[in-house]
């Protein structure tokens, strides 16, 4: 699913009106029968709704969302609030309100008086849009400020009232802080940054039908993994296939006393369809890893490197002199894509001359903070992802930013973002599997780029599989490994 910035949907929005050809005024209310049906579909008619609505189109999305609901037979009560002109749209549905329910409309003008309501009653924030560029004042600020002060469970329209759609919130911005917020076609870039979670909750698309064939030719480089985006990359294996045809992959990490990353991420490598796996480490760690993984096998020395056709440095590696001096051998020695994860990346951090010895489309999988390590601090996320975005051009990689809705960067100037993973993953040892899954599928054939997106949807999906087992407190890596054959079962059954 592409994502565009708000002055883009604005422009599909016109596209749509002009290709279709529809009335704004229609195309505002197919949006709100859009709303209605998955509002039914959240809330039963026992729950009575108040609704804000701003001056603009979004606040004319409300008054007909409201004018609905009350056709369907649910309590509400509409307040649209202004300082005086009003969008054409948003006129035009102030007057249907006049016309059909009088009684169960007002105005409130200068500034704002909230109704008496009951802790039962939705409030449903249809004040401003995606587009808002400016920060709230006078009555839209006051209202905001109420809406946050209550208790109440609150569902915005679009984007929540007073965000940038495309921006990271500032600490005195003036927002609603919502639970549920019905975005309209798709999501905005704001919902990727982690400055946002607290005013826009839980997410849901409505998809409101804008033109396909505009969407299509709009050119983004910002997009939404999904299931039936990453199902397509899948490779179906031959009958007469044998260990050989599936790759064999060399992962280098596990200092003594680290012997667990090496082990999480050869079981992942084995669990994603690696033919074979050779964990290079310390003599120490050889019964270790042979009695826990003894899929694999095991080498202290590397005499050849002709054999492997993936390879993965870094889980529990340690960043010691000999190692940074044995990494920047290999890197100028491989010459073919490979994933560099933990201290690989952070002994780069320390050289940072050992970037421009990376093998072109390898997959870098940082955390936030060895991000920073390598590329310096930032003031917000998307500064980050600007960075990344910037990084991943210039050095011809592949930069996979882990977190909630892990972002890829490639090469190409394209940016992902993840659907798939929860916040049980937050602990140690899931970078190591998913370093494990996407050297797996590189030495399958796939590309970089379809490694690092598939790998990293199917290690967020057998982490949503595992947490119907466990609970976000509970959830451990070797928890992730298990789930992983069902995650490919379900990616191959699903829509």
């Amino acid at each position: 699913m592409k994502i565009f910035t708000t002055s883009q949907i604005r422009q599909l929005d016109l596209h749509t009106i002009e290709r279709e050809p529809i009335l704004s005024i229609d195309l505002m209310e197919r949006a709100a029968d859009r709303i209605l049906t998955q509002f039914k579909n959240d809330f039963e008619l026992n729950r009575p709704v108040l609704i804000l609505a701003g001056p603009g189109n979004n606040g004319g999305d409300g008054l007909a969302l409201g004018r609905m609901l009350l056709q369907v037979g649910y309590e509400v009560q509409v307040i649209l609030l202004h300082t005086g002109k009003l969008s054409s749209d948003c006129q035009q549905n102030k007057e249907r309100m006049l016309r059909f329910f009088p009684n169960f409309f007002s105005e409130q003008k200068d500034s704002f008086t909230p109704l008496a309501i009951t802790k039962e009653t939705l409030i449903v924030d249809a004040l401003f849009g995606s587009g808002l560029s400016r920060s709230l004042e006078g009555i839209y600020k006051q209202a905001v400020e109420w809406i946050n002060s209550t208790e109440n469970t609150v569902i915005s329209i679009d984007i929540p009232s007073g965000l940038d759609g495309d921006k990271c919130a500032e600490k005195n911005d003036t927002i609603v802080k919502a639970d549920l917020t019905y975005t309209l076609q798709f999501p905005k870039l704001a919902f990727f940054f982690s400055e946002n979670e607290s005013f826009i909750g839980e997410w849901k698309v409505i998809d409101i039908q804008l033109n396909a064939d505009a969407i299509q030719e709009m050119i983004t480089p910002y997009s939404f993994v999904e299931a039936r985006e990453v199902k397509s990359m899948l490779k179906e294996r031959d009958l007469f296939s044998h260990k050989g045809t599936f790759g064999h992959v060399l992962i280098w990490g596990g200092k003594q006393g680290m012997a667990g990353a090496t082990i999480l991420a050869s079981r992942a490598c084995l669990r994603s369809g690696a033919g074979l796996v050779t964990v290079h480490s310390v003599e120490e760690n050889r019964v270790i890893l042979q009695t826990a993984v003894p899929e694999a096998i095991f080498t202290d020395k590397l005499n050849s490197l002709t054999n492997y056709t993936a390879f993965a440095f870094g889980p529990g590696l340690g960043t010691e002199k000999d190692s940074a001096e044995k990494l920047i051998n290999l890197l100028k020695s491989i010459k073919q894509p490979c994933v560099l994860d933990a201290d690989a990346l952070n002994i780069i951090s320390k050289h940072p001359d050992f970037l421009n010895d990376i093998p072109k489309n390898s997959i870098l999988t940082p955390h936030p903070k060895e991000f920073e390590r390598l590329f310096g601090t930032f003031s917000n996320s998307l500064k980050r992802l600007e960075k990344a975005y910037k990084k991943a051009t210039e050095l011809g990689v592949i930069i996979v930013l882990k977190g909630a809705h892990t972002v890829i960067a490639l090469p190409s100037g394209r940016v992902f973002f993840n659907s798939s993973g929860n916040p049980g993953m937050a602990v140690g040892g899931m970078g190591d599997v998913l370093t494990g899954i996407i050297a797996g599928l590189m030495a399958q054939k796939y590309t970089s780029e379809e490694s690092a997106l598939l790998g990293i949807f199917l290690h967020g999906l057998a982490g949503d599989l595992a947490l119907s087992e466990q609970s976000v407190e509970s959830l451990l890596p070797s928890d992730v490994v298990e789930k992983l054959g069902f995650s490919f079962s379900f990616l191959k059954i699903s829509v």
